[in-house]
């Protein structure tokens, strides 16, 4: 499995130019699966995205503390109040669109919620639960 992973991400690196240069609207919801589910040696679940997502982790907040459950709807961020657009891709084209912003926003989000950044399956699963929305 590990193998049809590795050859998926080479197959999108390539179809998407392979430069490794972030851009806005350089990759899809689908690309970045690929990529953490190939790092993580093991397809992205669902519904462990949906346990990862809705569950708080020994702090005080999880996602959906910001996000909403489901993640379908403008949610708002729990101590600034800012609106924060739809995160699931279904109801967000823009969502998981650009590289550098899902890297910045997984990094900090992920430190907020479980005080460490998330690994590759994590990142997976909660992309396989966020597709899986419709």
């Amino acid at each position: 499995m590990k193998s049809f992973f590795s050859v998926l991400f080479i197959a999108l690196a390539l179809s998407t130019g392979g430069t490794g240069a972030a851009h806005a609207g350089d990759t899809t919801p689908a690309q970045q699966l690929a990529h953490w589910s190939t790092q993580a040696g093991t397809p992205g679940n669902a519904a462990r995205g949906q346990t990862l997502f809705t569950t708080r982790h020994g702090g005080e907040w999880s996602c959906a503390s910001c996000h909403g459950t489901p993640p379908t709807a403008e949610g708002k961020h729990a101590s600034t109040g800012k609106p924060i657009a739809p995160l699931a891709p279904a109801f967000n084209p823009k969502a998981f669109a650009d590289t550098a912003k899902v890297d910045k926003w997984f990094r900090r989000n992920c430190k907020d919620v479980l005080a460490r950044e998330c690994s590759a399956g994590e990142k997976a699963d909660v992309l396989a639960y966020l597709s899986s929305l419709k």
